[in-house]
């Protein structure tokens, strides 16, 4: 039988979020069908206590890698200024060209005073985080919450998503999720799933032994690169600066190709200047398309120049026509989607591709609330003869995938 053991954190004195409304569980085992059930019917029993945080204080971001650089950049577009970025690696990047500016500071270097008066935004996502919180929260740093729950507080300005709040679950939603826990092919599937959903649902962060949130190998994970070829064609939908079709070709053969679809101006310069770097042999094997992913060809709002932001959103500014991967008239071998929220119309656009090529299919979920039962009902429902796989590969609800392996590649090495 598993075993858990719950913690939580308190309110401030003002009753602000400060790790708050956080609670974190560790289980000593991974749920067996029936346990994953009625822990989902747990989570749909209790309230969530936490919610978008506005920054009503000045506002400080911890963590200066590749998420606190896009915290500073989020911020700007909504124009918000953080006053300090703090790392406990400040000696060793402050001055470099991509902190030039900014206040940059080691923990033993923050004012007391701004500790207690700051909302101190937690930008890291690769490891657990309220371990992190709770120990700032030691520090003196009076207020803390995660990144993603204070831009969630920016919505109606800015399109990022990361941070949304699940709605209460219905009666329909607890069947169909205890569908999807069923279905999964493997036990890590069901114990990632249910890590999504405590902190979708609760803003609860379950740890299970034995099951290991790692980025290092988003969209590469070990069954995929067993499934793939060597000559497959990848299709990188959302391709951005091309770092995941970078990937594919350190793990593909010199007869693989690689059809990229961006449609942010800036987003696919980066990919061509990228393309234009490669020697000719292997640019060769490379072909950008301009182009937004769809359930259709229509013309659809975009809001361009967010980099890893940019999307298809109704609040765009701009307007661009679609296009479905059943009209690409290609032949892949290995689907990859990451759009933002837009990855299930991708995928119903793209059934008779998906029937025909049978390709190995890796989706991200975390951008909304399709990631909860939609997108994977979707798949189990139309890829025939697959076998589904779930996997979180950052923390606060992000980086979740669905992994869809032909089984007849299966033992393909």
């Amino acid at each position: 039988m598993m075993k858990n053991s719950p913690s939580a954190f308190g309110r401030d004195a003002a009753g602000h979020p400060s790790g708050a409304a956080y609670t974190q569980r560790a289980f000593d085992e991974v749920p067996t069908r029936r346990e994953a059930r009625a822990l989902v019917q747990e989570l749909a029993g209790q309230p969530c206590l936490a919610a978008p945080v506005a920054p009503d204080a000045p506002l400080v971001i911890y963590g200066a890698g590749n998420f606190g650089r896009m915290a500073l950049d989020f911020l700007n577009d909504v124009g918000v200024e953080a006053v300090m970025v703090v790392d406990a690696k400040a000696d060793l990047i402050r001055g470099t060209q991509a902190w030039s500016g900014i206040d940059l500071r080691t923990p033993g270097e923050v004012p007391g005073q701004l500790k207690s008066d700051a909302l101190l935004a937690l930008s890291v996502v690769t490891s657990p985080v309220l371990p992190i919180l709770e120990d700032l929260q030691s520090q003196g740093w009076a207020r803390c919450v995660p990144f993603y729950d204070v831009a969630e507080s920016f919505r109606p300005k800015h399109p990022l998503s990361n941070g949304w709040f699940s709605r209460p679950l219905t009666a329909v939603d607890i069947n169909e999720i205890g569908a999807c826990l069923d279905a999964w092919d493997d036990d890590l599937s069901r114990a990632h799933h249910l890590m999504f959903l405590a902190w979708r649902l609760a803003r609860q962060e379950w740890r299970f032994d034995g099951v290991s949130v790692d980025n290092s190998n988003r969209f590469f994970i070990a069954e995929v690169r067993d499934a793939l070829k060597q000559d497959d064609l990848f299709l990188d939908g959302g391709a951005h600066h091309g770092s995941v079709s970078e990937a594919f070709l350190a793990v593909s053969g010199p007869d693989s190709r690689i059809v990229a679809f961006e449609p942010d101006t800036m987003n696919a310069d980066r990919f061509a200047a990228w393309c234009a770097s490669q020697p000719e042999q292997v640019r060769k094997r490379i072909e950008l398309r301009r182009v937004a992913l769809d359930a259709l060809s229509r013309d659809r709002k975009f809001h361009g120049g967010l980099g890893y932001m940019s999307q298809l959103t109704g609040s765009g500014p701009e307007t661009v026509v679609t296009q479905t991967i059943d009209a690409a008239g290609l032949e892949p071998g290995f689907v990859k989607l990451h759009l933002e929220g837009g990855e299930l119309d991708a995928l119903k656009g793209s059934l008779a591709t998906l029937t025909r090529s049978r390709p190995v299919i890796a989706v991200t979920v975390y951008h909304n609330a399709d990631g909860l039962w939609r997108t994977a009902r979707w798949m189990r429902e139309n890829l025939k003869d697959y076998s589904l796989l779930m996997r979180t590969h950052s923390w606060c609800g992000t980086g979740a995938v669905i992994y869809a392996i032909p089984n007849e590649r299966k033992s393909v090495l």
